[in-house]
């Protein structure tokens, strides 16, 4: 098997990180020259907090049990490739990492980035661990939209140039939404096992048919934003909408019923939307500068 580790990390879930960071040096462009190892450790921050969330989910949802029957990729602990505590200080060492490049970016911007930073890593821990994980009470996508989204993207453009600026705010909101519907599929995948363990996630609260409405409208909107963003500053940014048809199967495959192993296309689908989304939108954004 692939080095445990690796598989634990979740590389499929990384261009979650990576997109809307460069989104957000998109917005930087045309405000200043942009400070662009600012933008790589603003990468390494995002890239190390959603490896310690993936660790962490792995070491929580482990000693809970939730996995012990699972539909999705192999996860570390409840599978028996790794102890519950190493895959904890895997988590730690992660978040660890995010710090450190994260006092950086504080150091040579401003100081309030470390306030920013704590919280994102409380939220990363807290979402499935801690005696309230909040992803257990249907938060779940409010904490991706959040940090993942908005914070990533306005982050990435403040550690840029120094300023949030109203492009950032409306691209990092589009960046969240398609980042949302990641997890909306692997939840709608999960319903009947995480109803069995407890875990009430949003899907599990609004039920088959009305998650995949859901998801539905958080791709939707992606592409409203866009329109938005473009309408109000940035017209190339249209070039972002070149996303759209890679949206498509993915859309009907959750409207024909797809479930359980039958999702696992979707996430791909959705997957590649994503990136592809995050490549035309960066570009428009830069060149529209």
């Amino acid at each position: 098997m692939t080095n445990r580790w690796v598989v634990g990390a979740r590389p499929r879930t990384l261009p979650a990180a990576v997109v809307p960071v460069a989104i957000g040096a998109g917005c930087a462009a045309g405000h200043g020259p942009i400070e662009w190892w600012r933008v790589g450790a603003a990468l390494v921050v995002s890239l190390a907090l959603q490896v310690g969330v993936n660790y962490a989910n792995d070491y929580s949802d482990g000693v809970r049990g939730t996995d012990d029957v699972r539909v999705g990729p192999v996860r570390l602990v409840a599978s028996g490739l790794a102890r519950p505590g190493e895959v904890k200080r895997a988590a730690l060492l992660a978040f660890a990492a995010a710090g450190v490049a994260g006092v950086a970016l504080a150091a040579a911007t401003s100081w309030w980035l470390i306030a920013v930073g704590v919280v994102a890593v409380a939220a990363a821990w807290g979402y499935t661990g801690g005696p309230k994980p909040y992803g257990y009470l249907g938060l779940g996508e409010l904490f991706v939209f959040t940090f993942f989204g908005l914070v990533a993207t306005c982050g990435t453009t403040y550690a840029a140039v120094e300023k949030i600026t109203g492009v950032s705010v409306t691209m990092g909101c589009a960046a969240g939404s398609i980042i949302c519907a990641l997890l909306v599929v692997n939840n709608l995948r999960d319903i009947p096992t995480d109803t069995v363990a407890g875990k009430r996630t949003l899907a599990v609260r609004l039920g088959d048919a009305r998650t995949r409405v859901f998801y539905t409208a958080l791709v939707a909107a992606t592409f409203v934003l866009v329109v938005i963003g473009a309408v109000v500053w940035r017209p190339a940014a249209l070039l972002g909408l070149a996303a759209a048809p890679f949206a498509v199967p993915a859309v009907r495959r959750i409207h024909g019923g797809a479930s359980g192993k039958d999702l696992i296309p979707v996430l791909g689908e959705t997957g590649r939307t994503q990136l592809i989304f995050g490549l035309f939108v960066t570009l428009g954004l830069a060149i529209g500068a």
